[in-house]
């Protein structure tokens, strides 16, 4: 395979009412996200890349290799794909304990010595489970497991299906830890089903946006979420994602302060420390702007911007504003009566205030 190449497809099929219709082009690193409402036809699109949807039509190839050509009668099946697929639900070998579920894919390909299977077991918080029998585990147990199985399969691609959407919250935040940590070291890319924008946003580096089974955007996290021609059904996930460096902490008020290139924010510790690499979503609904800075507010952020355009939101009193603060662009959800009484147009100045309590990922 060539690490230029990422995935390519171009697939069209039917599944009862819906018409899918997907152009792909993925990055050959890195975690994409395919983001989107129930219904929106995400899993289908990931079944269809794993070579599972039998009516799709066109061409996927990953690097250098041509996994599906309609015209050419060309097909690979699913299991010579060299994919790791993480289901919503974990299917595994209820026979075997945990162990022998670890084990069976990493001797199937092979022991590869690449592959840090002592590391990736203390990584998910498995070494006190591997003995224990697959049916005695809780959800969140056994999703880890099966994470670690599909990590250990020496995929080429892995595919993550909402592997989080079952869980408890305790559960849902401690595995969604172990992937943010994982993220740095994973050296084949992932694709990542998620309805969820705060873990599409904690995870992803190139996202992909669903509709109607189509793709209606696609790009990287930033870029794609602070566009303003999504439509009205990814409202609610607009805004930005800040990447910075933690560079102070308040033991006192539990807060950190989130150094980027707009400027400073301070938001809720939960485990950070100083000097760290994090990631803060803003969404578009959190953001008030002012003409002025404001003395005697709650809102600890106030941050300097540039207005760079203004479209309409997708309630008839509303406006989405684009904002440049400092080379990093967020938007903000206004009235219209807002926008008009504070005298704002493209190319002015405004404050963008966001409440700390906001920005809790």
């Amino acid at each position: 395979m060539t690490e230029s190449h990422g995935l390519e497809a171009k697939l069209t099929w039917r599944r009862g009412a819906l018409a899918f219709e997907i152009d792909l082009s993925l990055p050959a690193q890195g975690i994409t996200a395919l983001f989107g409402p129930s219904g929106a036809g995400k899993t289908s699109c990931l079944r269809a890349v794993a070579g599972l949807e039998r009516d799709a039509v066109g061409r996927v190839s990953f690097g250098s290799a041509v996994w599906q050509d309609t015209l050419h009668r060309a097909f690979v099946p699913p299991h010579q794909r060299r994919i790791g697929y993480v289901f919503q639900e974990p299917g595994l070998f209820t026979h075997l304990n945990v162990a022998g579920n670890l084990d069976f894919g990493f001797r199937r390909a092979g022991r590869p010595a690449h592959l840090d299977r002592e590391g990736l077991i203390d990584r998910f918080g498995l070494r006190a489970l591997l003995a224990r029998h697959v049916d005695t585990l809780s959800g969140g147990e056994r999703q880890r497991v099966s994470m670690v199985r599909a990590l250990l399969s020496d995929p080429a691609l892995l595919l993550f299906d909402e592997p989080l959407s079952a869980l408890d919250g305790t559960a849902r935040t401690d595995l969604l830890g172990s992937l943010e940590a994982l993220h740095d070291t994973l050296r084949v890319p992932m694709i990542y089903v998620s309805h969820n924008v705060d873990e599409v946003a904690r995870l992803a580096d190139h996202l992909v946006l669903m509709e109607a089974g189509h793709v209606v955007a696609q790009g990287s996290l930033q870029d794609t979420l602070t566009r303003l021609d999504l439509p009205p059904a990814l409202g609610e996930a607009m805004g930005a994602v800040i990447d910075g460096q933690v560079v102070d902490y308040d033991a006192h008020d539990q807060l950190i302060a989130l150094e980027f290139a707009g400027g400073r924010l301070w938001l809720p510790y939960r485990h950070e420390t100083v000097g760290q690499r994090l990631r803060c979503r803003i969404g578009a609904r959190d953001v008030v702007l002012t003409t002025t800075p404001h003395e005697g507010t709650s809102a600890l952020n106030q941050l300097p911007c540039r207005i760079v355009a203004v479209a309409d939101a997708d309630h008839p009193s509303q406006v989405l504003v684009q904002l440049d603060v400092g080379g990093s662009i967020l938007l903000a959800r206004v009235t219209r009566r807002s926008w008009h009484a504070l005298a704002l147009a493209p190319g002015g100045t405004a404050w963008a205030q966001v409440k700390a309590v906001a920005l809790g990922l």
